[in-house]
């Protein structure tokens, strides 16, 4: 065998060698987490088709003269401080009509800071709360407003509705430890200016009712125009359109449990995109770039610091964002209602001594709801 044969012929016996060597395991891909529930005409993500049409609605922002409206007992409840673990949930609201809310509100206006705790299904009733409180809590310039919500779903119509009055009245969402929300109130999450989430956050299908469908073709141009109304509502409020594909193919009686990687993936935790993206435009002018580019910085190390590890309960997170911004200047004393978790400052003033609060800049009341506090 000539020499120079040699090296090549134990070249192509290492490559012999290597190809019989077992590869490397991979780690299989996580499984998403399932569980089992119960479809029901009150529970999960329902379809009942276009409402009828109603009689005109008053301007209830022109007029004390509120149209009757039912609201179920013990569902709904109003705090003036974000410290439920002290505090409790705060005083019951018995009814929607203007003195009931005005009477309950009134007593938050004066720390600027508002937390509505509802405990139920996703449904007119619910829309017409949501209208209702965000409307006195406009008149009374309560401008740092909280839902504190757990809801196991309800109709996806009147999740959209109420969707659009929370997106238009600054409100910062919670789902805390303990708390669920599920199938249609994933559609609430969409809309909040901040979304902070330490419960269960779950999808499934809809379930269609009141469907003239006979056949899988005609169910599913049903559901395909509901699908279409979906697609815009979570576009048009900074969400990912996948929320839409998964109410499409999960089976109504499980349920897709969403961790955090995925709720940040598509836009469900966190600051709003959208409402992100006009804070920035509108804070550079109001406070400088300077400014934004601290609160960046924040978000950026909140995500990293205070979300972890998953299953943390909300006021560890709380807690652990309070302390975090100190190291970023917060809260800023030229924007001091603009600064992350600003809606935290009112209480926080309140435990200072008289002399240390006479010297402090204002931080109650205005603001951007919620302050798109970080997280």
């Amino acid at each position: 065998m000539p020499r120079n044969s040699v090296p090549f012929c134990l070249a192509i016996v290492c490559l012999a060698l290597a190809a019989c060597r077992p590869s490397a395991p991979v780690a299989p891909p996580e499984t998403p987490q399932v569980e089992i529930t119960a479809g029901t005409d009150d529970n999960g993500a329902i379809s009942s088709g276009p409402a009828e049409s109603a009689p005109r609605k008053p301007d209830l922002s022109k007029t004390t003269d509120w149209p009757a409206a039912p609201l179920t007992s013990g569902v709904t409840w109003i705090s003036c401080e974000l410290d439920y673990v002290q505090h409790g949930d705060g005083e019951p609201l018995e009814g929607l009509d203007f003195l009931q809310i005005v009477d309950r509100v009134r007593p938050c206006q004066e720390q600027g800071v508002l937390r509505l705790r509802y405990t139920g299904k996703i449904n007119a009733e619910f829309t017409a709360l949501m209208e209702r409180v965000s409307n006195i809590a406009s008149r009374m310039e309560i401008g740092k407003r909280v839902l504190d919500i757990g809801s196991s779903g309800g109709r996806v119509e009147d999740a959209i509705r109420a969707g659009d009055i929370i997106g238009a009245s600054q409100w910062t969402l919670w789902v805390r430890d303990g708390a669920i929300c599920h199938s249609s109130c994933v559609l609430i999450l969409a809309a909040g200016d901040n979304r902070m989430i330490a419960g269960k956050v779950g999808i499934h299908r809809m379930m269609r009712i009141n469907s003239a469908a006979s056949t899988r073709a005609e169910l599913t141009q049903e559901l395909r125009d509901v699908y279409g109304q979906l697609k815009d509502y979570l576009e048009r409020n900074g969400a990912a359109v996948t929320v839409a594909d998964l109410m499409m193919t999960v089976p109504n009686r499980k349920l897709r449990l969403l961790n955090s990687a995925e709720l940040e993936e598509y836009g469900l935790q966190g600051p709003n995109a959208v409402q992100d993206d006009l804070d920035r435009i509108q804070l550079t002018r109001k406070c400088g770039e300077g400014f934004v580019r601290r609160k960046d910085d924040f978000q950026l190390a909140f995500e990293r610091l205070c979300r972890k590890p998953e299953g943390a309960v909300l006021e560890e997170i709380q807690s652990c964002g309070l302390t975090l911004r100190d190291r970023f200047g917060f809260p800023d004393e030229v924007c001091p209602d603009d600064s992350p978790l600003a809606e935290f400052d009112s209480g926080l003033a309140m435990l200072e001594p008289a002399d240390d609060r006479e010297t402090q800049p204002s931080r109650s009341g205005g603001g951007d709801g919620g302050g798109h506090p970080a997280p």
